[in-house]
């Protein structure tokens, strides 16, 4: 689903946060991202039975092999880094050159980035806000300032935001991501919590 143009021409606005949430409600709710919901079910947390391995004995080593890699998270780039605090206040439509030539990623490896940009620039929880003054973003600012950097695309940072939806519906929260990111009592250490189960949950489903 391509974005609004209101995402890319006022990403630096309040707008952009409506924008972004909106664009993700819309691919979540859609039939197609239902069937990839339904195909890639959520890693089973259970451990296993005791006997449990004797059940690997039928199972090939390629086809063990092929799990095991599957299951890893994504590695994210080790050859590039956000830019330093001045970066982190510049708007972020200044960083949009980054883009220039850069592959496209897996929405996991971009929430990877987003949590980058909560954990080096900082989370934020203003009403109708994607940054602060000192460059802290809330969720949605950090999913915009990753994609303005370089990592993934339009497309990438609209399914990224899906698989939040997606993560925050398994917990019971049924409205959007900006309401949850200012929720009361709502806490930095919360918002890098939902990006990294949102990451594996994005990652065991091969995306």
């Amino acid at each position: 689903m391509p974005p609004s143009p209101s995402l890319l021409s006022r990403a630096d606005t309040p707008d952009a946060l409506d924008a972004l949430d909106r664009e993700a409600a819309a691919l979540f709710e859609s039939a197609t991202w239902q069937r990839i919901v339904t195909d890639w079910p959520a890693p089973d947390a259970s451990p296993p039975a005791e006997d449990g391995w004797r059940q690997l004995l039928s199972v090939p080593v390629d086809r063990l092999v092929a799990d095991a890699l599957a299951a890893l998270p994504p590695a994210l780039p080790v050859e590039r880094r956000l830019p330093g605090r001045l970066g982190a206040v510049l708007p972020d439509r200044l960083h949009a050159w980054r883009r220039i030539g850069q592959a496209e990623l897996r929405p996991s490896v971009h929430l990877g980035y987003a949590r980058l940009v909560l954990t080096e620039w900082g989370w934020q929880n203003a009403p109708y806000k994607l940054r602060d003054a000192r460059g802290a973003r809330c969720v949605c600012g950090a999913l915009l300032a990753a994609h303005r950097l370089g990592y993934g695309g339009t497309d990438t940072m609209n399914e990224a935001a899906a698989w939040i939806m997606t993560e925050l519906r398994s917990r019971g929260w049924q409205g959007l991501i900006g309401p949850w990111n200012r929720a009361p009592g709502r806490t930095a250490a919360h918002a890098v919590a939902l990006l990294d189960a949102t990451i594996r949950r994005a990652a065991h489903a091969g995306r």
